[in-house]
């Protein structure tokens, strides 16, 4: 299905920007996890609206309710339903989308594929389908913390062409990703990164960005051979996220000028098993998990609605000026950090459980 993500830990996200409300059913998680909306509630915080001025002033709190499959604080087993209400809809002002296809928009394409669509902010094509991804992370990610120690932490690494320069990722913690509102880590450059956001934003414009994020204390061994690698479901998770039009792994392409004996990472001995010297790699050989920290980066391109007048058509073709309105970010990158960390910990916690089926144990042929 379209709206469905993973195959063990499967996720399934519904509704559109302007309905009733947002949310995801997530299917095979396992029975007895301690899990309250307080376990659900912190990312989503961090991915609402109206957080400073760098943002859509949508006005939305974004709390999450579970729905089923809890009971007395634990997992049952059963699917587990999870809602989040929209409350400051506003589709009149999306009238005029009804005749003009938003340039670098959803609109045009999906009229084009139902012959319907849900013009209010874009319905499924809204970065407020995200809700459901990010709930449903959460618990992926309290899983892996709890039986895997795995900590993941994403940050701005760009916003237009202002680049962090000081950002370790063995050691970035989220608490120095959220002491600015840019979420970016590195100090020299968040306020440059935040009044280049204040210029577009007053110019009615929008710019884009990329965000970086390693998975620490992922273990060897996690990710399926050939269609499935797990370089590969990264992709997939972090390229259906709306407004990306980039991801690389490792050294990526950066890594296409190097010569071989530059980029390969020469086995160590490390704490009992075997490790790399360096990780041009990017934690992963083959599509599997290599036991190294698995470090990715995605490109978000500038939000597609803008304030700024601009020539386009109609549906009939016919030329039109559009000056779109609602409220929309300048800059999407900072509230795509926790979607980022939340993708990711879906893609893990799936390869972590099609891991252990793998090592389900067989009879003793005697």
């Amino acid at each position: 299905m379209s709206s469905s993500f993973g195959t063990l830990f499967r996720t399934t996200t519904f509704g559109e920007s302007h309905g009733v409300g947002v949310g995801v059913v997530i299917d095979g998680c396992p029975a007895n996890l301690e899990l309250t909306e307080s376990d659900i509630q912190p990312q989503l915080d961090r991915r609402r609206p109206g957080q400073s001025d760098l943002t859509t002033p949508r006005d939305e709190a974004d709390r999450v309710t579970i729905l089923s499959g809890v009971e007395s604080g634990l997992t049952l087993g059963t699917p587990i339903g999870l809602l989040v209400h929209n409350k400051d809809q506003r589709p009149g002002d999306y009238g005029e989308m009804n005749r003009v296809p938003r340039p670098s928009h959803a609109d045009y394409t999906y009229q084009v594929k139902y012959g319907h669509s849900a013009r209010s902010g874009g319905g499924r094509s809204s970065a407020r389908e995200t809700i459901g991804r990010v709930a449903a992370g959460a618990v992926a990610e309290k899983l892996l913390q709890l039986h895997w120690d795995i900590e993941i932490v994403a940050w701005v690494s760009s916003i237009g062409d202002v680049q962090t320069e000081a950002v370790d990722p063995a050691r970035v913690q989220r608490s120095e990703v959220d002491a600015h509102i840019t979420r970016c880590p590195d100090p020299t450059r968040a306020e440059t990164m935040a009044e280049t956001v204040r210029e577009v934003k007053e110019a009615a414009d929008s710019i884009g960005g990329v965000v970086s994020c390693v998975c620490r204390n992922v273990p060897p061994g996690w990710g399926e051979p050939v269609f499935d690698k797990l370089e590969a479901k990264f992709a997939q998770a972090m390229l259906s996220l709306p407004a990306t039009k980039g991801f690389e792994i490792g050294s990526g392409f950066a890594g296409t000028t190097m010569l071989g004996s530059q980029h390969n990472d020469p086995f160590v001995a490390r704490d009992g098993r075997l490790g790399t010297s360096s990780n041009h790699a990017g934690g992963i050989l083959g599509g599997i998990s290599s036991g190294e920290p698995i470090l990715f980066r995605t490109a978000f391109k500038p939000v597609a609605t803008i304030g700024k007048t601009q020539q386009t058509v109609d549906f009939e073709g016919r030329p039109v000026e559009l000056a779109a309105k609602g409220r929309h970010d300048p800059c999407v990158v900072p509230r795509a950090v926790p979607i980022v960390e939340t993708m990711a910990a879906l893609v893990l916690i799936d390869a972590a459980m099609r891991q252990q089926a793998r090592e389900f144990p067989l009879p003793s042929r005697g």
